[in-house]
């Protein structure tokens, strides 16, 4: 079975093939812990865990490395200046740095647990990797590549590499300066900041060879990817935004100071919309895992939407959409635990392949998911093979599909088994007003109803 990716670089779906047999490497950047990541971020979060499910399906070592930003990352990343996102956040909260931090990576993983993705082998933290980063900068500079103004800032010479604009498409000169006053320092207004100078009582402050001052945001995940994952990367994945200029300066930084490709493969997921609008504190509609559960939803529920639309395609997420998907989600555990019940039977090879290719395709996880409608929808196939099929297959969806196997069934609440006695008899002499009805009612006391082949089946809760 051939693992194939879309390829932001060439702009084309392109089969994986690791550089290292049996061995897929893989670099994500991850989160700047100054504050919550949303739902959004996490759709980003998700794209390398269904990376390394589809390669271990196909029995892949995966070795991910996901970076943790907590210094470095200042508030206008684009034009190098503002300040440090957690020394601004630390100010606001009246706590130190480091507490800011812990605080926000410790709540990013157990998002991430909730989400039932995967944890990367590393998390290599920004602050305790600035050796690496001084030592890749005094590599780029004996190299040509970089320069030392007058203030003591390390710059990135862009003109020293010629291939600049190959995942963006966009090339130096037609970039234009944003601002005149940011010119400063510079010998060319594309040339972006390795290392800025700072005073020695600055919030954030680290020595160097150029005096005190910090890292440039960029120079973090060459340093860290090169060093947790050497100079041959297979995928190397992140939200769109990141394209430009983030990752396009992160290669050029990497490549210039090796001398060679590392990446193979540029992998982007799309943005995330909330009900129309982007998410952002100033529209009020940012969403966290959190609050999906204060509304009583099954973080899963927003993986299982997430699924449903390609990773290359904006989505619109929606309250609607979620609550439909925990419904969802619960119903088809409610099955699989009957399922579960009957003598097993042999998987269900067709609908197994089926689900397997279409995650192997540029990780067509919209088709996936019909497919798995299709399994649950399968009256015709035995209950032993219908369980073993969707428990094999969760290896790929991640949905926790196996959860209530084994748990006794939820008691009906008062009055709610008469009432699905009434609603069996009403659809029997086709008085669907009055089924209508009583779902209605039942949906009232907690109980959802489904009509199949089966008949009629609910679910509490």
């Amino acid at each position: 079975m051939t693992f194939r990716l879309h390829d932001t670089r060439t702009g084309r779906v392109e089969d994986i093939v690791p550089a290292t047999p049996g061995v897929l490497r893989v670099y994500s950047c991850g989160p700047t812990v100054y504050r919550d990541a949303h739902v959004g971020n996490h759709r980003s979060n998700l794209l390398p865990d269904l990376i390394g499910r589809v390669a271990q399906w196909q029995r892949l070592r995966v070795e991910l490395v996901m970076n943790i930003t907590d210094v470095g990352h200042v508030t206008d990343d684009e034009n190098d200046s503002g300040e440090d996102k957690l020394a601004g956040q630390a100010r606001v909260e009246g706590r130190s740095i480091a507490e800011v931090a812990t605080r926000y990576e410790k709540r990013f993983h157990a998002d991430l647990a909730a989400l039932n993705i995967r944890p990367a082998q590393q998390y290599p933290r920004a602050s305790e990797c600035i050796p690496l980063m001084i030592g890749l900068t005094e590599k780029l500079l004996a190299g040509g590549h970089g320069y030392v103004d007058a203030d003591r800032n390390v710059w990135f010479d862009a003109r020293s590499f010629p291939s600049y604009g190959a995942i963006s498409h966009n090339r130096l000169e037609a970039l234009q300066p944003a601002h005149a006053e940011q010119m400063t320092g510079k010998r060319f207004h594309a040339d972006w900041a390795l290392w800025k100078a700072t005073t020695a009582d600055a919030p954030v402050v680290f020595e160097s060879p150029w005096g005190p001052g910090f890292p440039g945001w960029h120079l973090e995940c060459s340093a860290m990817s090169l060093a947790n994952l050497g100079e041959t990367i297979d995928v190397h994945t992140g939200g769109i935004d990141l394209r430009f200029p983030h990752h396009e300066d992160e290669r050029a930084q990497t490549e210039a100071a090796v001398g060679h490709e590392v990446v193979r493969h540029w992998v982007h997921g799309e943005h995330v919309l909330f009900e129309g609008r982007k998410m952002a504190k100033s529209t009020g509609n940012v969403v966290l895992v959190d609050d999906l559960i204060a509304r009583g939803l099954d973080p899963l529920a927003l993986r299982l939407t997430f699924l449903r639309t390609g990773y290359r395609q904006q989505t619109d997420l929606s309250w609607t959409a979620i609550e439909a998907a925990d419904r969802t989600l619960r119903r088809w555990r409610a099955e699989v635990a009957r399922w579960a019940e009957s003598p097993s039977k042999p998987m269900c090879a067709g609908y197994v392949q089926q689900i397997a290719d279409a995650f192997a395709d540029d990780l067509d996880t919209p088709r996936a998911v019909v497919a798995l409608q299709e399994l649950f929808a399968d009256a015709a196939l035995p209950a032993g093979s219908r369980f073993e099929a969707a428990a094999h297959l969760d290896a790929l969806f991640g949905l926790d599909l196996v959860r209530e196997v084994g748990k006794p069934p939820t008691a009906l609440p008062p009055g709610a088994q008469q009432k699905l006695t009434e609603r069996a008899a009403a659809r029997s002499r086709k008085d669907f007003a009055a089924a209508d009805q009583l779902r209605t009612e039942l949906a009232a006391l907690g109980v959802s109803v489904r009509d199949g082949k089966e008949g009629q089946t609910y679910e509490v809760g």
